[in-house]
């Protein structure tokens, strides 16, 4: 206690309080002196052990934060029947749990950085391989048609790490809260539109029917590059999905239909929902729960992707407001169910 200034500064006022009120009560006569004195060691006694109790708790609360701040397990603080205490003790158990809390969160996302690092430089190294191993070929083959169609191959190899490292780029912008999404009024056909268009030529190579039906006048708000970027990631989720119904197909030499697409927008007080059905083979019952997880490939090893653009959908939609699930169609394939509130 007295190495505390403020209590120092106490007791060398209350000693002289005390003793000039002594002083002047003999002055008095004999008994008030006596009384003074008496009064003045009692209120002395009870102040000391009362105080002294006081500094005991708090010493104790400062030796558990001690334990705390150096990674203790435990932390137990005594109930204490002061007002004070009592209000401190409910403060720091507040800031110890919320600061275990967030510790377990850092932790979390560490083992979560870490294990989504070695999913990137997994997904990085076969095509690298792949390509490392077409070059090697490439060197030693006199064929002109067969280099050719090596260097196809390597061209489609380094397009898919660029469309990887460009989507990992953007889920770290998103991530990291730095990407601002507009909000303005979209026509759902003109969006679905632009979603389309890059993928024209690849659903004419594989002959891949798409219907559209989209009223005119259909309006959702949002941030029309993002939205049709997150619909475009759903669309070559639908066409790798025909696309190995077609490749067992020709394996099997069995007759198959031509893929189908179909894509249907309706609207209600509620919500504005945009549905978007293919004719592939749907998801495993296992891998529902997981489909939008980042790096999720699915039970299939021959699955083709990465595992990151249904995530960079989910979290596109989920960050205007939206709402995205994935089911399989009773009558087969899968199908992408997007609403957007009112």
């Amino acid at each position: 206690m007295l190495r505390n200034k403020e209590f120092r500064q106490f007791t060398l006022v209350f000693t002289l309080i005390a003793a000039i009120t002594v002083v002047l009560g003999f002055m008095i006569n004999v008994t008030a002196g006596i009384l003074a004195t008496a009064a003045a060691a009692a209120f002395g006694s009870a102040f000391f052990a009362f105080t002294k109790a006081r500094y005991h708790s708090i010493a104790e609360i400062s030796n558990q934060i001690d334990q705390v701040l150096h990674n203790a397990d435990n932390l137990y603080i005594g109930e204490a029947d002061e007002g004070e205490l009592s209000i401190l003790h409910s403060e720091i158990t507040k800031m110890t749990l919320r600061i275990r809390e967030q510790n377990d969160a850092l932790k979390k996302e560490k083992e979560h950085l870490a294990d989504s690092l070695a999913d990137i430089a997994h997904q990085l190294r076969t095509p690298l391989t792949s390509v490392n191993l077409i070059l090697s070929l490439l060197a030693n083959n006199p064929d002109k048609n067969q280099r050719q169609a090596f260097l196809r191959e390597t061209e489609e190899l380094l397009l898919q790490m660029d469309w990887l490292l460009t989507s990992l780029l953007k889920l770290s912008r998103l991530d990291a809260g730095i990407v601002v999404f507009q909000s303005e009024p979209i026509d759902v056909s003109s969006l679905i539109a632009a979603a389309l268009r890059p993928l024209l030529i690849p659903i004419e190579l594989h002959k891949i029917d798409v219907q559209i039906d989209a009223p005119q006048g259909l309006m959702i708000p949002g941030d029309s590059g993002w939205l049709a970027e997150a619909i475009q990631n759903i669309l070559k989720n639908c066409m790798d999905s025909i696309d190995g119904i077609n490749r067992t197909d020709q394996i099997n030499k069995s007759t198959s239909e031509n893929g189908k697409i179909e894509i249907l927008c309706s609207d209600n007080p509620l919500f504005t929902e945009i549905t978007i059905h293919d004719s592939g083979a749907g998801f495993k019952t296992d891998d529902l729960p997981y489909l939008f997880d980042r790096f999720y490939r699915g039970k299939n090893q021959s699955t083709t992707g990465y595992g990151i653009g249904l995530a960079l959908c989910k979290m596109i939609i989920t960050r205007q407001g939206g709402t995205i699930t994935a089911k399989n169609h009773p009558r087969g394939g899968a199908i992408f169910a997007l609403r957007f509130p009112k």
